[in-house]
């Protein structure tokens, strides 16, 4: 739905994630290039992007699905399979037993993690998934600390000294996840620095996962050099599987989170939105990192325009973003389209405040309305036991 369409929009109940099929679509159709141009296998990562009713459209192009945990790996064996690659920070002992069975590669952040569980993973039957040990490649592009993997003291993966000078016996693949939305020349600058590191292990690898944060959905992501970068890296190294896992770019720009205008509430220097979606519990990035959502029909504002701050559902007292203008006056009960809103969303949404939850629905390429869920009192009641 790339224009307001009055009679699609009152169609959906507000608030809703809506995720649109066409959009979908043509990004799937960019990682099928990619992976028809490059000898890359190319994965879903759960942790950015779950929605698993539209897994079988998914699965037309994607290889697999990777996991951090063993709910994750559940879902993905469940409902995407068969290719399941999992990896946590710090595997629990009692969930082991249940992630064997259902993956294909079983990723260690430590050799220590690693030696501790070493005899289970290679003595599991009758199916044994591929082991790795997550790298740090000791270089990432990002600079908002909480989503940097390589900074000082990272927990986060083994560097090459700890690694030693031969690789684990039982490992067969590496993990190089540094990359947050980023583009081509961190994935050539990552790769540089995994052969400048650890050289010494690539002739005995199986496999290299480059993780995720690959933005090659973004419409300035080079593509064409992303896949020169692949092709020349498989041609110095032609017997090791490269894969990636994007989060973010898999959904990037398919779909979008209503609202409701339920207030309006002027001050001397803006006019305070309140809503009926909750930033702080639906929108939690929107806070992290932090950045301002685009807003469908909104620009920013300029002169003597109104300025609008959009004010989350929950009480706390930064649950809020601005500053907007819009062309015509805002109204209560008016209905706003938060852009962008599939990736890093419905995986992390909380029901802090008890607020009412956003539904999930999808809009075909006919632009028919979908709904997928809808969320109700015993849904947050269930959640405390």
């Amino acid at each position: 739905m790339t224009q307001n369409n009055d009679a699609i929009l009152s169609a959906i109940p507000s608030p809703c994630f809506v995720l649109e099929e066409e959009l979908l679509a043509r990004n799937l159709a960019i990682f099928d290039r990619v992976q028809k141009s490059a000898p890359i296998r190319v994965m879903l990562a759960l942790k950015g992007f779950s929605l698993f009713h539209c897994f079988p459209q998914l699965r037309t192009t994607l290889k697999g699905a990777s996991a951090s945990s063993l709910w994750e790996a559940r879902l993905a064996a469940e409902e995407f399979g068969p290719e399941v690659h999992v990896y946590s920070p710090a595997y629990r002992a009692e969930d082991v037993p249940g992630i064997l069975p259902l993956a294909s590669h079983m990723t260690f952040n430590s050799i220590g993690q690693w030696e501790q569980f070493r005899s289970q993973v290679l003595g599991s039957t009758p199916h044994k998934p591929s082991a790795g040990l997550r790298i740090n490649p000791q270089y990432s592009p990002v600079k908002t600390p909480i989503y940097n993997p390589c900074q000082p003291s990272t927990r986060l993966g083994v560097s090459s000294t700890q690694m030693g000078l031969r690789l684990p016996a039982g490992i067969d693949g590496f993990l190089s996840h540094n990359l947050c939305e980023s583009d081509s020349f961190a994935l050539e600058k990552t790769l540089a620095n995994i052969e400048e590191l650890f050289d010494r292990f690539l002739p005995d690898l199986k496999w290299l996962n480059l993780g995720g944060g690959h933005l090659m959905t973004r419409s300035d992501y080079d593509v064409d050099h992303a896949i020169e970068v692949l092709n020349a890296f498989h041609s110095r190294h032609p017997h090791i599987q490269l894969l990636m896992e994007p989060g973010s770019a898999i959904a990037w720009e398919t779909g979008f989170l209503m609202g409701t205008v339920l207030d309006l509430i002027p001050t001397d220097e803006l006019t305070n939105v309140m809503l009926d979606v909750s930033f702080t519990a639906h929108m939690p990035d929107c806070l992290e990192m932090p950045y301002k959502p685009a807003i469908r029909g909104a620009r920013a504002p300029e002169g003597d325009d109104t300025i609008y701050r959009m004010g989350g559902s929950s009480c706390l007292a930064g649950d809020f973003l601005g500053d907007y203008a819009f062309d015509k006056e805002l109204a209560i009960g008016d209905r706003l389209i938060f852009e962008d809103m599939m990736h890093y969303t419905m995986v992390k949404t909380s029901m802090f405040n008890g607020v009412v939850h956003p539904s999930i629905g999808r809009l075909d390429k006919d632009g028919n309305f979908k709904l997928w869920r809808e969320f109700s009192y015993e849904d947050y009641r269930s959640r405390l036991g």
